[in-house]
């Protein structure tokens, strides 16, 4: 083989190595390998990475979650995984904006429709907050409901005040409390051992599906339905900076147009979808629809603004402008 047909062919090996080099992303999910996030959501996300990048950037998700879901952060920032998923609560102190999706009585029945809110809202307010990873998509799931286990719908400030609940950690538990509740408080993936052995007779915190996943709804006998939500929680989904740094330009940009508000939206309408079914449900599980007496809820939508009104003050503390957030964040709702 002569000199320059050497050349040839080495220069077209390498050329050949170089277009069918990929980067391969592995996507954590917490939730259970089950879970519609994990089985449908996120492999979706993830065809159409590949397919915006021709191919170069593809992804695998691992059949069980490389940290627990407060460790999220984490385990994406030490390189234990390249893109996951975590509750914005989670974060702590460093990240506020976000946590308007998650204010008392501000969100709406539509997971999707606050997805994109909240998306919107974070492009316009707080795009920079989140800077030890690189910021993907944030998202909101169906609203959390207040369910009685007793025969007696909860309808009433005295109603809930009186009864002894399971809430969700957080503000939930706070308001609750605050009412003089008997609040038993953990995360919501142990909820059923608690409620199923009758410790407490009512619950709050849980989205519909939630209910229905965690087999809740033999022990549920009635929901109290508001005309605004009373809680939402939201998420954020993102990657290793020094992973995103090795992509092309290019490559980031595409992968960005299947991100951001398509991606929370794809979210919101499986949460959608999957609190339609598990409301779809209630009949024959028993669990009758009560809606709330309009006292019931000017009542609690009182107790529950000191919550709100912490949230104001530490976006102030965090140079946010947090009456300006939650008013783009709900008028984006109203659209």
């Amino acid at each position: 083989m002569n000199k320059t047909l050497i050349v040839a062919t080495l220069a077209l090996t390498l050329g050949t190595t170089a277009a069918d080099a990929k980067t391969r992303l592995l996507v954590n999910c917490f939730w259970p390998s089950s879970h519609f996030a994990c089985s449908e959501v996120l492999p979706a996300w993830i065809d159409e990475v590949e397919r915006v990048t021709e191919g170069r950037v593809t992804g695998i998700i691992p059949p069980k979650s490389v940290a627990p879901p407060p460790d999220q952060v984490a385990a994406v920032q030490k390189g234990i995984a390249d893109v996951s998923v975590m509750f914005n609560g989670f974060f702590g102190e460093s990240v506020t904006g976000p946590l308007v999706a998650m204010q008392p009585f501000v969100g709406s029945n539509s997971a999707e429709a606050m997805s994109r809110a909240l998306w919107r809202t974070n492009r316009e307010f707080f795009a920079d907050e989140i800077d030890t990873v690189q910021l993907l998509s944030q998202f909101v799931i169906s609203p959390a409901e207040l369910y009685s286990q007793t025969d007696t719908p909860m309808n009433s400030i005295e109603d809930l005040a009186g009864r002894k609940m399971w809430v969700l950690p957080g503000p939930l538990a706070e308001i609750a409390k605050k009412l003089g509740s008997g609040v038993v408080s953990s995360p919501a993936v142990s909820s059923n051992e608690i409620i199923s052995r009758g410790v407490v007779d009512g619950h709050l915190g849980l989205d519909p599906q939630a209910v229905q996943a965690f087999q809740l709804m033999p022990y549920t006998k009635s929901t109290t339905a508001f005309s605004t939500p009373i809680y939402s929680t939201s998420f954020s989904v993102f990657a290793n900076s020094d992973k995103w740094a090795e992509l092309s330009p290019e490559d980031q940009e595409a992968i960005m147009s299947v991100s951001g508000e398509a991606l929370a939206a794809a979210f919101g309408a499986r949460w959608d979808k999957a609190a339609a079914a598990a409301v779809a449900a209630y009949p024959e599980a028993g669990i009758e629809v009560v809606e709330a007496d309009p006292a019931f809820e000017a009542a609690l939508t009182e107790a529950a603004a000191f919550v709100t009104e912490g949230w104001l003050k530490a976006a102030a503390d965090a140079g946010m402008d947090g009456q300006g957030v939650l008013d783009f964040y709900t008028s984006q709702l109203a659209q």
